[in-house]
C-alpha cells in the first residue's frame, strides 16, 4: 500500500509514476487493473501539481521578501 499522499514527497510521487507508466508502456498491467493505475496517477499528478504551486508560493514570498529588505535598506 502507497503512502499517505500527504507523506509522499515529490519525488517519491514521481516515482510511483514512473513505476506506472512502465507498466503501461510494457503491457505488463491487467485490464482490470488499469482503470485504479490510471486513478492513481491522477492522484499523483495532482499532488505534484500542488506541490509545486506550493514551492512556487515560498519561492515568490522569499523573492517578495528580499525586494522589501531592498526598498528598506534604501531608505536606510
Amino acid at each position: 500500500m502507497p503512502p499517505k499522499e500527504k507523506e509522499l514527497t515529490y519525488r517519491q510521487a514521481i516515482e510511483e509514476l514512473e513505476t506506472i507508466l512502465r507498466a503501461l508502456e510494457t503491457d505488463a498491467v491487467d485490464v482490470d487493473d488499469l482503470t485504479s493505475r490510471v486513478q492513481r496517477s491522477a492522484e499523483l499528478i495532482r499532488l505534484c501539481k500542488l506541490k509545486l504551486r506550493s514551492a512556487e508560493q515560498a519561492i515568490d514570498q522569499v523573492f517578495e521578501n528580499l525586494e522589501d529588505e531592498e526598498d528598506t535598506d534604501d531608505f536606510g
